[in-house]
C-alpha cells in the first residue's frame, strides 16, 4: 500500500506561540521585545479563546502520496486564507501512476487483486492512447480514478487547521482523511516545540474540544449531548 508522506516547508512559522502573543502585544500596547512575554501572551490568547491571533501563523505543507479522492475533500476547507496547487493531470505523466489500497480490499485477496488488475489496465490503456494514437495527454487522463497519489502543495494557517481537525479527526471521517490529519500532526511535533503544544492540545476531533458527540450518528467515543 502506497503511503503518503507531510513535509513541513521551511516558510512555516517555526514558533506560532511566540509570533500570536506579538501580534496581540502590538495591539495593547505590551513590550514585544521580549520573547518569553510574547509567549506567555500567546498562551493566554489561544488558552482564553481569542482565535483570530491564530491567523497570523503560517503553516505550508507539501503532501505527496494521497489519494485524489481525499485531496478533494480537503479543498473544502477553504475558510480564512488557505491556498493550494496540484499535480497536473494535463502534465502530468501519469501513464504509471502510483495508487491508494484501501484497507478494507487490501485484507481481501481476491478483492486487492482484482483491484490492482483494473489500475493496471487503466494505466495500459492511457499509454496506449497516448502512444499508439495521438490522444493528447489531456484527454486520456480522464480515465484516472480517485484512487490514484496525487501531489499538492498547501498554504493556511493555524485557526484554518484547528478548524478542521474538529471535523476530520472525527472516527466518522474518512479513513484516509484521519491518517493524513495524523501524519501532519506528527510533521508538526517534529518541526518545533511550540507546534508540539499546539498539536497536543488543540488538534483533535470536535467531541474531544465539546465534551460531548454533536453527531447524530456517534461512534460512542463521547456522550451524547443531553436533549435541553
Amino acid at each position: 500500500m502506497f503511503m503518503g508522506q507531510v513535509f513541513i516547508l521551511e516558510e512555516t512559522t517555526k514558533c506560532p506561540i511566540t509570533l500570536m502573543g506579538s501580534r496581540a502585544g502590538i495591539c495593547w500596547g505590551s513590550d514585544i521585545s521580549n520573547q518569553e512575554k510574547n509567549y506567555k501572551r500567546g498562551l493566554d490568547c489561544i488558552s482564553s479563546g481569542h482565535g483570530r491571533v491564530m491567523e497570523y501563523v503560517n503553516l505550508e505543507m507539501a503532501l505527496d502520496g494521497y489519494s485524489a479522492r481525499v485531496i478533494r475533500e480537503w479543498y473544502t476547507h477553504i475558510g480564512g486564507s488557505p491556498t493550494r496547487l496540484q499535480a497536473s493531470t494535463r502534465y502530468v505523466d501519469y501513464q504509471h501512476f502510483s495508487y491508494v489500497i484501501p484497507p478494507a480490499v487490501a485484507q481481501n485477496e481476491k478483492a486487492r487483486v482484482r483491484y490492482e488488475e483494473m489500475m493496471q489496465e487503466i494505466s495500459k490503456t492511457c499509454a496506449y492512447l497516448e502512444q499508439d494514437c495521438g490522444i493528447a495527454r489531456e484527454d486520456a487522463a480522464m480515465l484516472l480514478p480517485l484512487g490514484m497519489t496525487t501531489r499538492i502543495v498547501d498554504k493556511r494557517n493555524l485557526r484554518s487547521l484547528v478548524d478542521m481537525s474538529r471535523q476530520r479527526m472525527c472516527s466518522r471521517a474518512y479513513h484516509e482523511y484521519r491518517r493524513l490529519f495524523e501524519d501532519i500532526s506528527e510533521a508538526l511535533v517534529k518541526y518545533s516545540d511550540e507546534w508540539a503544544y499546539l498539536v497536543e492540545r488543540y488538534l483533535m476531533p470536535k467531541c474531544e474540544s465539546l465534551g460531548y458527540c454533536p453527531e447524530t450518528r456517534s461512534c460512542g467515543r463521547k456522550p451524547k449531548k443531553q436533549a435541553e
